[in-house]
C-alpha cells in the first residue's frame, strides 16, 4: 500500500509543478491580483474534492485499510480558527508558497524554500506543544492513565 501513497504523492507534486504552483513568482501576482491562474487551479481541486467527497457518501465508502465506513463528520468553530488562518495567509503571501507546494519546491531544488518548511515545522511544533498544554490544563485527570513499568 506504501508503494500506492508514493505513486499519488509524486503524482500530486508533479501536478502541482506543471499547474505552476510551485512559482515564486505566480504567488505574488496571485495576491496582487495581477495573474490569477493559481486562483483557478485552487477553485478547480475544490470542484474535484467536493465531487469526490459526495462520490464516497454517496457509495458509503469505506477505509482502504482497516474496512471502516468513512466518517463525514462536521468540526465546530474555534475562536482559534480565524488567528491562525491569519497567519496561514500571511505566511503564504510572505514566502510564496503554503505547506502543500513547499516540499514540492524543495523537490525542484528551490533551497531557499528551505527556510518555509523550517517554518512550517516550527509552527506545527509549537501548535502541538501549546494544545497539549491547554488540554492538560483541562483534562488534569487523564494524566494518570500512563503506565509505569518497575522491576
Amino acid at each position: 500500500m506504501k508503494p500506492l501513497f508514493l505513486f499519488f504523492g509524486a503524482l500530486f507534486g508533479f501536478l502541482l509543478s506543471r499547474a505552476g504552483a510551485t512559482t515564486f513568482d505566480l504567488h505574488a501576482r496571485l495576491f496582487l491580483f495581477e495573474n490569477l491562474q493559481l486562483l483557478w487551479v485552487i477553485a478547480s481541486a475544490v470542484g474535484v474534492g467536493i465531487i469526490g467527497i459526495l462520490t464516497l457518501k454517496f457509495f458509503r465508502a469505506r477505509a482502504l485499510l482497516g474496512n471502516s465506513a468513512l466518517q463525514f463528520a462536521g468540526k465546530p468553530m474555534r475562536r482559534y480558527l480565524v488567528p491562525g488562518a491569519l497567519m496561514f495567509g500571511m505566511g503564504w503571501g510572505l514566502t510564496g508558497s503554503c505547506p502543500g507546494t513547499a516540499p514540492v519546491m524543495l523537490g525542484e531544488g528551490k533551497l531557499s524554500v528551505l527556510f518555509t518548511i523550517s517554518g512550517i515545522v516550527l509552527g506545527t511544533y509549537l501548535y502541538g506543544f501549546f494544545a497539549d498544554k491547554k488540554q492538560r490544563a483541562c483534562y488534569p485527570s487523564s494524566l494518570g492513565s500512563t503506565v509505569r513499568i518497575t522491576r
